[in-house]
């Protein structure tokens, strides 16, 4: 257990919950930053709060160490994107070989903003869900941008900042494993009943995997680690 504090780049989504439970392993403080951009998928915002609630609930020592959430409105970045996650546009390739899910930056201005919240909490630890091993293609989901970031943090800021990325080289499927891992088979039906992932938002349908449109990227990639993972089990 790390005595330090540690701030999880918290979406909602699957991804960020397992790293939120990962931390909690970890650090004797964790707290939680969440941002509100203007996308399509906001519900994943609305479950936040019950994510933690929950959480907690279920382990008496992630209760004693979750912290402070702090939730950033990022208007200005859906004010100059025009893709798919903050437009009501299809979700396809783009002529630049990227989803039209990609919202130029994204990453890189979440770090940026949990940086400075860090700094003001004392904290250099930040934990994140990017992952490139099945995931869409985003360029600042990569672990060569997460460590760029990390050293221009540290800098920028003058003090030591570590990003952790725990889902970086595990697919889906290790994903599901490691919520497991980590909580049992109860944070597990935690994470499929509670978590949203889907990029339109949908949560009108419910599947074995969790709730979604099952048609988006995001939703093809929860489906086919889930049905890995359960494949996994029973070998």
């Amino acid at each position: 257990m790390n005595s330090e504090t540690a701030i999880v780049l918290f979406s909602g989504g699957q991804d960020s919950t397992v790293c939120l439970a990962w931390a909690l392993e970890r650090f004797s403080r964790v707290e939680t930053i969440g941002f509100d951009y203007g996308q399509r998928h906001a519900v994943e915002l609305s479950l936040r709060a019950r994510l933690r609630e929950k959480m907690a609930a279920l382990n008496s020592g992630w209760a004693t160490r979750l912290g402070d959430d702090h939730l950033i409105r990022l208007d200005a970045l859906a004010a100059i994107s025009d893709t798919a996650l903050t437009r009501q546009t299809a979700i396809e390739i783009a002529d630049s070989g990227l989803p039209t899910t990609f919202v130029p930056g994204r990453n890189l201005i979440f770090f940026c903003f949990a940086g400075a919240l860090a700094y003001r909490r004392g904290a250099r630890h930040l934990v994140a869900g990017m992952c490139e091993t099945d995931y869409s293609g985003y360029p600042d989901c990569r672990d060569d941008t997460v460590k760029a970031m990390q050293v221009a943090l540290t800098l920028g800021l003058d003090k030591r900042v570590a990003i952790h990325t725990p889902l970086m080289w595990i697919d889906k499927a290790e994903t599901f494993a490691l919520a497991v891992e980590i909580g049992g088979e109860a944070f597990l039906d935690l994470l499929i009943e509670d978590s949203h992932s889907c990029y339109l938002g949908d949560r009108s349908k419910r599947h074995d995997w969790g709730y979604g449109c099952g048609t988006c990227p995001a939703c093809r990639l929860r489906a086919q680690g889930f049905a890995k993972f359960k494949t996994s089990k029973r070998s």
